[in-house]
C-alpha cells in the first residue's frame, strides 16, 4: 500500500543516542524527493522543535524544517492547555517541555502547583522528586510524559522518562495520565498537525512498545525496523503484530 504520508520517530530509528544509522538520511531523502508529507512525532522532551531540527541536520546529516518535528513537550503542553484547570506547572524535565509549558501560558511553582509533569531529566535531584510527591499528595494532577523505560543509546539501554515516572508512581500510589505514545493524545495531535486521515499515514518506529501500539491503538498502520528498541525475537504469537517489519529502512519501497 501506498501511503501519503509518515509519523517517524526519532530515538532508534533515526539515530541511537549520538550514534547515526546510515539508512536514516537516505529514508528522508527519499521522502523528500518524492515530496511525501512525513512529522518526526517523538517522545523526547529534552530539546526544542528548534533543537531537533538542528541536531538532526548537524549530527546526522537530515536536513529538515522545524516544522516536521512534534514533540511529546507541545503535547503535553497542548493537553494541559485543554483542560483549562489552572496555569500552575511544577515540572521534572529539560529545556524542551519547560520551553513548551512557558509559550503556552504556564508558570512554574513548585510548591502549590496545579499539575505535576514527570519527564526525562538527568539534572533532576532527590529534592525534585520529593516536591513532586507532596505536591500530588496535596491535589495536584500528576502528568507524565511517556511511558519509555529506557532509551536507546550508544552506550546501550538507559533509564528513560518511564522509570522516573515510576519512582513517583511507587511514591504516591496515584497514576498519571500519559501523553506521549500510545497514546492517544499525542496520536491525535500528529494526525491533525499532517493533515491527512489515519487510514493514509503509516506509523514508523523501533519500539513496539511505544511506536507500534501507538499505530495498534489509534487505527494506523506500522512499520517496525529493527535498528533500536525492540528485536524480533521480543515478539511472539500471541502479540498484535506491526503491519510490517523491516531490518533496516533502506527496505521499505515508499
Amino acid at each position: 500500500m501506498k501511503y501519503k504520508g509518515y509519523l517517524i520517530d526519532l530515538d532508534g530509528t533515526m539515530y541511537r543516542g549520538k550514534d547515526p544509522i546510515p539508512a536514516a538520511p537516505r529514508f528522508i531523502e527519499r521522502l523528500q524527493n518524492s515530496q511525501t508529507p512525513f512529522l518526526f512525532v517523538t517522545n523526547n522532551t529534552t530539546k526544542t522543535q528548534a533543537e531537533v531540527a538542528r541536531d538532526l541536520r548537524e549530527n546526522f546529516g537530515i536536513t529538515v524544517s522545524t516544522e516536521t518535528v512534534y514533540t511529546g513537550s507541545l503535547a503535553t503542553a497542548a493537553y494541559l492547555k485543554g483542560l483549562n484547570a489552572g496555569n500552575k506547572v511544577f515540572a521534572i524535565g529539560e529545556t524542551g517541555l519547560k520551553s513548551a509549558l512557558a509559550d503556552a501560558g504556564f508558570v512554574a511553582e513548585r510548591e502549590q502547583p496545579d499539575f505535576v509533569v514527570v519527564a526525562l531529566d538527568r539534572k533532576a535531584t532527590y529534592a525534585d522528586f520529593e516536591a513532586a510527591t507532596l505536591a500530588i499528595h496535596k491535589g495536584a494532577r500528576f502528568i507524565a510524559t511517556n511511558k519509555d523505560t529506557n532509551m536507546p543509546t550508544e552506550k546501550g539501554m538507559v533509564p528513560g522518562a518511564g522509570s522516573l515516572a515510576a519512582l513517583v508512581i511507587a511514591a504516591t500510589r496515584v497514576q498519571p495520565t500519559f501523553i506521549g505514545k500510545p497514546e492517544a493524545i499525542i496520536m491525535e495531535e500528529a494526525v491533525a498537525t499532517i493533515g491527512l486521515d489515519k487510514k493514509e499515514v503509516l506509523m514508523v518506529g523501533d519500539n513496539y512498545e511505544t511506536d507500534i501500539l501507538a499505530g495498534i491503538h489509534n487505527g494506523i498502520d506500522t512499520l517496525l525496523v529493527y535498528t533500536g528498541f525492540t528485536k524480533p525475537e521480543d515478539l511472539t504469537a500471541d502479540m498484535a503484530q506491526p503491519t510490517y517489519q523491516v531490518q533496516s529502512l533502506d527496505e521499505w519501497v515508499l
